[in-house]
């Protein structure tokens, strides 16, 4: 059995709102905010990782 790998997201802002995107299926709304050092940050209950758009391609 293989494991999906965990979405990555590139966005514009560096302050992003995670539910999970499956409806019933997701999670609580969590809002999370990009370190401007490190460009990127991950959610704590999908581990969906946000990528700044000015970091894409750089990590």
């Amino acid at each position: 059995m293989t494991l999906q790998a965990p979405e990555t997201r590139i966005v514009n802002t560096w302050r992003v709102a995670c539910d999970g995107g499956e409806g019933a299926l997701g999670h609580p709304r969590v809002w999370l905010q990009i370190p401007h050092d490190k460009g990127w940050v991950e959610c704590g209950y999908c581990d969906c990782k946000f990528i700044h758009s000015d970091f894409e391609g750089k990590l």
